[in-house]
Formats: structure tokens, C-alpha cells, sequence
């Protein structure tokens, strides 16, 4: 299995700027023209792909009228999953039009699957990716059906512990898929940054040995940037138009200007991140003559012996380096030197 997964032509993983996902959502809020607008918006704030959800109330649940249909706590709290749902969803036959919007924007669109009817859909429309979202991972079915389409996969883990995980990894390989990337996540709606434990990033990475990311449902951009440093390849967070525009996800999700934050400071995270190395950097190279080197700060004749007080460690470095301080001290110079001139080895007898 690859620690590196492509998403059309675009190569995600270790050594790769971060990629980032604008997620939709409902955040259209059920206004078709809300949705092309915020595909403009994703494109111009600089994210790699938009994300859309796939699915119907009715592919989702069933309209029950007992209480364990209704929400109870939490940002959703008294409405029944049917009519939340019904609410939320992106409309089947926005899609197409969607997809061949930011295909014609240069921007990456692919969603996620709830059922098989959507896969089917969205395999209708050449989706270059999908994505499961953290309470389908424990779907197995759903997740064999997405592996068969041979399309990278991108699983986010919320509330899933290390066999679900590892479960879902593995039914994805099954079923064929050979690009699966997984992302931490915490399934709260916002998450508080204190509960997501982004130290498990890494550990992810060493213990599945796969493109690691996150699902970030904070308020702001710091979980997500402090993110990069531990190893997070790809990042998926909210966006909408308007975070007071009364939708189901608008509350924690990002506005434009954020997004474009997010899309830039990421990819400077990234940048930064870079490779290890010790040795002297191309910016530093017009810098390394403000080192302290050793320079005569006493006139000496030629034969006359170096003396403590001859010499100083001072900017700038054109000198012999610092460590050679004692050698020189009791030496002869084969020259006349004034105060002021650098040292050599040239200039030393011996």
C-alpha cells in the first residue's frame, strides 16, 4: 500500500504541500446558486478540492417517529434525523451541474457516498475520489462497494477506536481500492481543539503506515495548522458563505476569508516543515560574513609573537573561525600586520 495517494494528477502524502478540502456540506442551505457561488469562493481562497455529501433523507434513515430518531443534545438538538436530513441534503440533480462547475474552474469536486445509489451516481459523473465520513466507517458494506470503483479513498475516523479502523482499512483493501488515506477526526460539531489529541497523528501514521490528515470541526485554523507539523497531508474543514446564515452546519464553519487563511497558512506550514538538515541554507549565504571570526587588533612586525591582546573575536567573519583562538596565541606572524586585518593561516609561521 502506497503512502501517497493522487486526486487528479495531484499527488498527496509526505513531501507534498498540504492539501486542503473545502467541505460543503448543507452549507448551500438549499439555494442552488448558494452552491456555485461557494465553489467560486473555494477556488479563489486557493483550496485543492470542494467536497460535496451524496445522499437523501431517505438513503440515510427512515422517518421514525420514536424517540430514537430524535436528537437530543448538541447542535441538532430536538429535531428527528428524517427532517434534519430532508433539510440538509444536496439535491441528486445539482450534481452534475456542480461538477461541471469546478471542473470548469480548475477546482477539484468529488463527495461523499452514504449508500450504493450514490456511489452509483457519483461514478456516473468520473468522481476522481471519495470520501467516508466518520459515522459511515463502521459500514463495511459501504465501504467494500466504494473500494470496487478503484478511486482513492479518504476515511475519516471519528469516534472510531484502533480494530474499527483497522477494520475499514482492511475491507477497503479487499475490495480493491489501493489509495486510502485516513483522517483524524473528532465527531463533534464544533470539536474543542483540547479533546483532539493531535498527537495521534503521527501515531496513525506509524501504525497504519498511510496518508495521514485531519477532519478539523474547530472554530478557527489553529488545530488545523498546529496539524501540519505532526504529519497531516491533507485537511478537510467546513466553509460556507455565512456563518450566521442559519444552516445546519454554518455555525463551525469557516467563512472566505478564513478559508483562504487556512489555504495559505497551511501550505507555509508545509513549506517550512521541509528536510532535515544542518548545513548552511542559500538564504544564509550573504549572511555568514557577519559571524565573528578572529581579527589583529594591534599592529605587529613581522617575527613579533601573538599576544592575547592582539587578537579579538569580532564581526565580521572574514577571519580564521573563533576555535582557532588559543592555537594562535604564542605564534609568530611572517608579516607585518595592522589592527584591523583578518586572520590567516597565511600570516602565521608554522
Amino acid at each position: 500500500m502506497k503512502a501517497e495517494i493522487t486526486i487528479d494528477g495531484r499527488a498527496i502524502g509526505p513531501g507534498h504541500p498540504t492539501y486542503i478540502i473545502a467541505e460543503v456540506s448543507a452549507n448551500h442551505n438549499g439555494n442552488f446558486e448558494a452552491a456555485v457561488t461557494m465553489l467560486d469562493h473555494a477556488k479563489r481562497a486557493g483550496a485543492d478540492a470542494v467536497k460535496l455529501q451524496t445522499y437523501t433523507p431517505d438513503t440515510m434513515t427512515i422517518d421514525g417517529e420514536s424517540d430514537e430518531f430524535l436528537i437530543k443534545g448538541g447542535l441538532w438538538d430536538g429535531r428527528r434525523l428524517y427532517e434534519l436530513y430532508e433539510e440538509a441534503h444536496t439535491p441528486w440533480d445539482w450534481h452534475k451541474p456542480l461538477f461541471d462547475h469546478a471542473r470548469g474552474i480548475g477546482l477539484t469536486v468529488f463527495s461523499t457516498p452514504f449508500d450504493n445509489t450514490a456511489v452509483d451516481l457519483l461514478e456516473d459523473l468520473g468522481a476522481p475520489a471519495y470520501k467516508i465520513a466518520s459515522f459511515e466507517a463502521v459500514d463495511l458494506q459501504l465501504i467494500h462497494y466504494v473500494a470496487g470503483t478503484r478511486k482513492p479513498m479518504i476515511i475519516s475516523t471519528g469516534m472510531a477506536n484502533e480494530e474499527e479502523i483497522a477494520e475499514a482499512i482492511s475491507t477497503a483493501r479487499d475490495g480493491g481500492c489501493e489509495e486510502i488515506a485516513i483522517l483524524h477526526c473528532i465527531s463533534g460539531y464544533p470539536a474543542p481543539a483540547d479533546e483532539y489529541n493531535l498527537r495521534t497523528i503521527p501515531d496513525m501514521i506509524e501504525r497504519f503506515g498511510l496518508v495521514t490528515g485531519l477532519s478539523d470541526h474547530t472554530l478557527d485554523n489553529t488545530t488545523a495548522i498546529a496539524s501540519v507539523a505532526l504529519g497531516a497531508a491533507l485537511i478537510e474543514k467546513h466553509f460556507t458563505l455565512d456563518r450566521d446564515g442559519g444552516g445546519p452546519d454554518d455555525s463551525f464553519s469557516l467563512e472566505p476569508p478564513e478559508l483562504a487563511a487556512l489555504c495559505r497558512d497551511a501550505k507555509t506550514a508545509s513549506a517550512a516543515l521541509g528536510e532535515v538538515g544542518y548545513g548552511l541554507k542559500p538564504i544564509e549565504k550573504a549572511n555568514i560574513q557577519f559571524r565573528r571570526s578572529i581579527y589583529f587588533v594591534k599592529d605587529l612586525r613581522a617575527g613579533e609573537v601573538v599576544t592575547l591582546d592582539a587578537l579579538r573575536n569580532i564581526r565580521p567573519g572574514y577571519g580564521l573561525a573563533p576555535k582557532h583562538f588559543d592555537a594562535l596565541i604564542g605564534r609568530k606572524v611572517k608579516a607585518d600586520v595592522r589592527a584591523g586585518t583578518a586572520t590567516s593561516w597565511e600570516l602565521i609561521e608554522g
